[in-house]
């Protein structure tokens, strides 16, 4: 039997807030750099860039297309599908529709489904791991991938395998067990043949369709519709948002994998870490013979098995005599908790949300498609931004019925207009843009375009934008 192309799907539409302050509703922790140069987004789609594998398939969020596309870019993944869903529905419909669009090309093709926030330092070991498990797939098992443990971890799901796997393949699956109590876990670990779940699944298109036909019937008409009416929008395909809406928000364990004949689970002994929390960076990190983690300008003064982790370059942080704590400081919040509370981060960002703070779910650093900005100063009736335009791109034609702007180049080249008059601007240059006048600005150069935007006005939101003409189709 010849081997199949395998389809990575990565789903990347979460919002975690275990990783507050770094991760955040508007820019995610699958999107940061939490232990290396690239994303772990990026890590993910390189892992499963290779022969054997098709260019992924990614499902994400409306805020979070242009992301996704721009980091597949700057790690040179093209031909890849971006699905976009209306409206977060959990694993179940996201999977499914992922598995609909397939349909149409390649019914009996192989899909991976992956999360795109996991950490695994063994690339090519991971995609042997998955090409072992290709001929149960493609006898229409459904095979899930299990960790082989290292703790008596509370905060996973596990995996009961019927007997211990060889090295030809996976074993069958006898049941999921739920994120057990601490006593459980410590059994099941010194048991030795109990598995973490991953929720990484390998299987035919065919037959995880069959699957959710059989399992979980009631999200087959709206998924089915929603691919069925997919919209292109510019690189990307827009799941029709009223279909979408009737979906049920389930998880594909429930929905499904609870369910499912012809499971088996495929160990895999390498490393692994789906980065659920600060502790868990903590680890990653390599802590130092006192227990300490230091990340960016951060000092530790007398520390033990302390977290201390600096975002903004221009920001010190000292921690002098601190015991079992994590301290994670970007440029607007501070986190400081005890490391034994790692799992309740999110708790902060409910309090937040009460007092209506803007740090609960808004990222200092906003994203666009065409870049991105930062506010380096607020007040009343003024505002300092600096923008980051990328080579080539365009911002809208635009105008505010609340403000005027003052743009004064830093680096790189600006193409800018006002109203009827167009102007290059370079490095020490300026220009004002009147309130209400209609105005765009490019980079028509071969390097990133840095500017300070100074605000003035009655009213400075991002909602005082009127669009005329967009690249982006944002008008």
């Amino acid at each position: 039997m010849t081997t199949p192309t395998i389809t990575p799907v990565l789903l990347c539409g979460g919002s975690g807030t275990r990783l507050w302050p770094l991760s955040r509703r508007s820019y995610p922790k699958q999107f940061a750099p939490l232990t290396g140069p690239e994303s772990l987004f990026q890590s993910s789609a390189r892992r499963l860039s290779a022969p054997g594998f098709a260019p992924p398939l990614a499902v994400t969020g409306e805020e979070f297309r242009f992301i996704v596309g721009e980091q597949l870019r700057a790690i040179g993944i093209e031909g890849g599908t971006i699905l976009i869903e209306p409206a977060a529905r959990n694993t179940a419909p996201a999977v499914l529709a992922a598995a609909l669009w397939l349909e149409r090309t390649d019914p009996d093709g192989l899909m991976l489904v992956a999360p795109s926030d996991h950490e695994i330092r063994d690339p090519e070991g991971f995609r042997q791991t998955v090409l072992s498990a290709v001929p149960a797939a493609q006898e229409d098992g459904i095979v899930t991938f299990g960790i082989v443990p290292t703790r008596p971890e509370t905060g996973y799901g596990w995996l009961e395998p019927e007997a211990a796997s060889d090295a030809k393949g996976p074993a069958p699956l006898r049941r999921f067990v739920e994120k057990p109590d601490l006593e459980t876990a410590e059994r099941m670990l010194a048991d030795g043949g109990y598995l973490w779940n991953a929720g990484v699944f390998l299987f035919s298109v065919r037959a995880i369709i069959a699957a959710f036909e059989k399992h979980a019937p009631q999200l087959m008409p709206p998924v089915r519709d929603a691919v069925g009416h997919v919209q292109p929008d510019l690189d990307f395909h827009r799941l029709d948002a009223e279909a979408w809406a009737k979906a049920e928000d389930i998880s594909i364990d429930y929905a499904v994998m609870e369910k499912a004949e012809r499971l088996y689970v495929q160990p895999w002994a390498g490393h692994w870490s789906d980065l659920g929390g600060w502790d868990a960076v903590w680890r990653e990190a390599g802590p130092d013979e006192t227990g300490v983690v230091t990340s960016g300008a951060a000092t530790a003064i007398d520390c033990s098995d302390t977290l201390l982790r600096a975002e903004d370059p221009t920001q010190e942080v000292v921690g002098l005599g601190l015991k079992n704590m994590l301290v994670v400081a970007t440029s607007d919040a501070v986190l400081v908790a005890d490391a034994d509370r790692a799992q309740e981060v999110r708790r902060a960002v409910d309090a937040l949300k009460t007092k209506g703070a803007a740090q609960a779910t808004q990222h200092p650093k906003h994203h666009r498609p065409w870049g991105w900005f930062e506010t380096l100063v607020m007040s009343d009736r003024f505002q300092v931004k600096r923008i980051v335009v990328r080579p080539g791109a365009t911002l809208s034609l635009q105008s505010h019925v609340h403000r005027a702007e003052h743009w004064v180049v830093v680096s790189g080249t600006a193409k800018v207009r006002v109203g009827d008059d167009e102007h290059l601007l370079t490095e020490n240059q300026s220009v004002f843009v009147p309130l209400g006048t209609v105005h765009r600005l490019e980079n028509p150069g071969r390097v990133p375009m840095v500017l300070i935007e100074v605000q003035t006005g009655a009213y400075l939101g991002e909602d005082d934008i009127i669009r005329y003409e967009d690249v982006y189709d944002r008008v």
